[in-house]
């Protein structure tokens, strides 16, 4: 876009000078350099349509992407809950497993203390009654 600016004052340049000057018959500029300013000014003009496509081809790449770079984490994120759903529900189903197996190993101790005692209590009579 830089050559296309330039290109383009450089032939305002050319014009601004060849009104100013207050010659008698102002000599043509060269039919060369008029085709060569406008050859360089349509090259930038191509150069600069180039660019712009360019641009926005990687912007479209950069847009495609991002898109993917969220899906990837939606998704990540998604499989992250779910895992912790199944281990809170693992968690859960061994911490009740375990209640179980205390609440059993309790009656048995207190069945095992009750009988104890009953035996206990049982050879004491049995002491003193002899």
């Amino acid at each position: 876009m830089n050559t296309r600016s330039l290109a383009l004052a450089a032939l305002i340049a050319l014009g601004l000078a060849a009104c100013s000057k207050k010659e008698e018959a102002p000599a043509p500029a060269p039919a060369p350099v008029v085709d060569a300013a406008k050859e360089a000014a349509m090259k930038a003009e191509e150069a600069a349509k180039q660019a712009a496509e360019a641009t926005k081809e990687a912007a479209g790449a950069a847009k495609e992407a991002g898109k993917g770079a969220v899906e990837a984490t939606k998704e990540a994120g998604k499989e992250a809950v779910e895992a912790t759903k199944d281990a809170a529900k693992d968690a859960v189903s061994a911490a009740k497993e375990a209640a179980g197996a205390a609440k059993e190993a309790g009656k048995e101790a207190v069945a095992a203390t009750a009988d104890a005692a009953k035996e206990a209590a049982d050879k004491a009579k049995a002491a003193v009654g002899k």
